[in-house]
């Protein structure tokens, strides 16, 4: 990209941010909430990593990928953020994703719990993670069922490399945001029945959810991270 072309695209991008902000903080209003309780990841799956590597001089340095190899590429590229791995993980990509990240949102089995924990191990580190829950029970969706997540508490307490900050969660997509509310009061709901059982090395404070649809709805409903890509994205190349 010719410096032209940065500096419309990075103008481009500031007035898409800023019109985000204005969204979010707007929300945490309405939820009696401050700016500071909420991280923005920006999803750069549909940008290329030029376009990424402009988002730090602009205040977002939290920026999530759904497919490990492109993490991976994307980390080298870009090395001064905080990377989020937020699409599904095999275990297979543990070993070289673990050392990039600093957020796993996508965990969805207990095998993949254990992967986890073993690799940490090796590489002594601790894996912070969130466990992925299908609230609105799709079956086309990963993740554990709302039902399963109570159950966790003893196997994940043996597990010594794992954190578990919270939960994440992916609503129905709906025409109408409204309609993802319910499937965000039920996160938090459940995060707040579990948490006691899984305290006190595992703090539970985390919700992952809302995307560029419905993040308001989710913000009013408790998110603590919301992943946000098309609407940072749409028509910038």
């Amino acid at each position: 990209m010719d410096s032209a072309n940065q500096s419309r695209t990075k103008e481009a991008l500031a007035a898409r941010l800023h019109a985000v902000e204005e969204r979010i903080e707007a929300a945490c209003r309405r939820a009696g909430r401050t700016r500071a309780d909420l991280t923005l990841v920006a999803v750069t799956k549909t940008i290329d990593a030029e376009i990424a590597a402009l988002l730090p001089s602009l205040g977002v340095i939290d920026l999530g990928e759904s497919r490990p190899q492109e993490l991976w590429r994307k980390a080298k590229l870009v090395p001064s953020v905080r990377w989020h791995q937020v699409g599904h993980m095999q275990r297979n990509k543990i070993e070289a994703t673990l050392p990039l990240v600093h957020l796993i949102h996508s965990v969805d089995s207990v095998r993949l719990l254990n992967a986890l924990d073993q690799e940490a191990a090796k590489q002594q580190r601790t894996a912070v993670v969130l466990l992925e829950v299908n609230i609105s029970r799709e079956p086309n969706k990963h993740g554990f069922s709302p039902e399963e997540i109570p159950e966790l508490a003893k196997p994940i307490a043996d597990m010594k490399h794992v954190k578990v900050s919270g939960l994440m969660t992916m609503a129905a997509l709906e025409s109408e945001p409204e309609r993802s509310r319910a499937t965000f009061a039920e996160l938090r709901q459940l995060r707040d029945q579990c948490r006691p059982d899984f305290a006190p090395l595992h703090d539970l404070s985390h919700l992952s959810m809302g995307m560029t649809n419905d993040f308001e709805v989710a913000i009013e409903e408790g998110a603590t991270f919301i992943r946000l890509g098309t609407v940072l994205s749409e028509r910038l190349e």
